[in-house]
């Protein structure tokens, strides 16, 4: 399973988030499509392209629905495979206060 349902408009993040999981995670999150969602990306220990497209993606989708999408407690494997792809984490990522 590439993303857990840990409550409505959350998404726990799997540990590795390959090519395999992409079209999951797609799906997952278009099922929640429509509501403000918090992605925990805590126990990530591996980040493929295609699942950092898709998240991309749904920030993009959400910003146009003027929805709240937000990644947080995002691991540092998380964290350096963004910024390694050249993925400004800037937006998607919550910042600690």
């Amino acid at each position: 399973m590439a993303a857990k349902k840990a409550a409505p408009g959350s998404v726990k993040l799997s540990a590795v988030l390959d090519l395999n999981e992409a079209s999951v995670l797609h799906g997952k999150l278009m099922s929640i499509r429509g509501s403000d969602v918090v992605i925990d990306a805590s126990g990530v220990e591996r980040l493929g392209v295609q699942c950092a497209q898709v998240l991309v993606a749904g920030h993009r989708a959400w910003a146009e629905d003027k929805k709240s999408f937000l990644v947080e407690k995002a691991s540092d494997a998380f964290q350096k495979t963004m910024q390694l792809i050249g993925i400004d984490n800037g937006n998607l990522v919550a910042k600690e206060i």
